[in-house]
């Protein structure tokens, strides 16, 4: 009900309030409202304006008596069942939530790989049906049949594609649920990757003969900095702050704006960078846009340095920098966490082994000190009581 002043009338839960009466100026009318229980549950609706929907006290509560005794239906069920009518004529269907979904989201790889995943896995199962009509028999055969030889992150993809088409679609109110929860399979994500000591001499070689700057300076953020690939490809010059040395990370993976800091090594690496006049993107394609995808230009310089060809050339990169940091033994996980923007601990986990060794060499070393320190002290201990022997 409107939060303007409520007048009652003669007829028990009719109400109305005073508003503009339309393209009649400033002159008003009475809008009617009725409260009544129905099945327990307080409802509180228009029933109509005065002049507009020929509205009056006595028809508002006319109205009311038969909502009340379930004659008629209130105003939130008749916009649910013209919805159904609506859907009916023209449903919403995988198909049409797919298209609806492609044109919410910025063009990319993410959402090239997500139209590949539906035009070659959901499309022909799902595609002219609406979400409520899926039953979890779909979804076992589609795993039999066309996830059968994938491995477990592909079944997981495409049916996480599923879910949340199903969920865009809920959350517009333009679809019903699925009936049953979707049952993921089980993966490890917790691959990690770093370089040898050659190869990183080599890589680093390679990306200085490289005559492809933008994509070398690329690889150089990404080991330097440990930053997301989507991370570097959105960075901007204002997102730089060489001065007090930090980089403002545009909404990293799952959370809001962070901030890491600017090393010495990649902020040489971007002072050195070609910076063109009223161009806001630090790393931009020919054409002047923001790369969505560099994996061709890299692998051609990874290829030259010899790096093995299933080494993401950016990903990898990122762990290559928060594995040294691990094994340092320097940093400790919750401020690796920080440095990679991770959201929870578990996330930076995948590293703890690496720490640990580092962790067990010092102390193997604190041990090896102490035995050395033992050694000396018995020997010297054997030598003053050799000598008092001697007198």
């Amino acid at each position: 009900m409107s939060s303007k002043k409520l007048f009652k009338t003669d007829y028990p839960g009719v109400f109305f309030i005073l508003g503009k009466r339309a393209g009649k100026g400033d002159k008003e009318e009475k809008i009617f409202y009725i409260v009544y229980r129905r099945q327990g549950k307080l409802i509180n609706e228009k029933a109509g304006k005065q002049f507009k929907d020929d509205m009056t006290p006595a028809r508002a509560s006319e109205i009311r008596t038969k909502r009340m005794e379930g004659r008629e239906l209130s105003n939130t069920q008749r916009r649910e069942a013209a919805r159904k009518s609506k859907e009916k004529e023209n449903p919403w269907t995988m198909n049409k939530l797919w298209e609806e979904y492609e044109h919410t989201k910025e063009p990319g790889r993410a959402l090239t790989n997500d139209r590949v995943r539906f035009d070659k896995y959901l499309r022909d199962h799902f595609g002219k049906k609406q979400p409520h009509e899926i039953v979890r028999l779909d979804i076992d055969r589609i795993k039999r049949r066309e996830l059968k030889d994938k491995k477990p992150q592909t079944v997981k993809h495409v049916l996480g594609l599923l879910q949340r088409l199903v969920r865009f679609g809920l959350g517009r109110g333009l679809c019903s649920a699925l009936l049953f929860r979707i049952e993921f399979p089980k993966v490890n994500n917790l691959r990690t990757e770093d370089l040898s000591s050659n190869q990183l001499q080599n890589l680093l070689k390679a990306l200085d003969a490289s005559a492809d700057i933008m994509t070398a300076n690329l690889m150089r953020m990404a080991l330097y900095t440990g930053m997301r690939r989507g991370e570097l490809f959105k960075l901007r010059w204002d997102d730089i702050d060489f001065e007090r040395g930090f980089i403002k990370i545009r909404q990293p993976k799952g959370g809001k704006d962070e901030t890491i800091p600017l090393n010495s090594a990649a902020g040489e690496v971007l002072r050195n960078h070609p910076r063109k006049e009223g161009k806001h993107l630090v790393f931009y394609r020919e054409d002047g846009e923001a790369f969505t995808d560099i994996t061709r230009q890299a692998r051609r310089i990874m290829k030259a340095a010899g790096i093995p060809q299933d080494f993401r050339p950016l990903h990898g990169l990122r762990h290559h920098y928060a594995s040294a940091l691990a094994s340092s033994g320097k940093v400790d996980l919750y401020v690796l966490q920080r440095l990679l923007t991770h959201k929870s601990p578990q996330m930076t986990q995948r590293y703890s082994h690496l720490r640990d060794q580092a962790l067990r060499q010092a102390s193997d070393l604190a041990g090896e000190l102490f035995r050395v320190i033992r050694q000396d002290a018995q020997a010297e201990e054997s030598t003053v009581e050799g000598a008092g022997n001697d007198y």
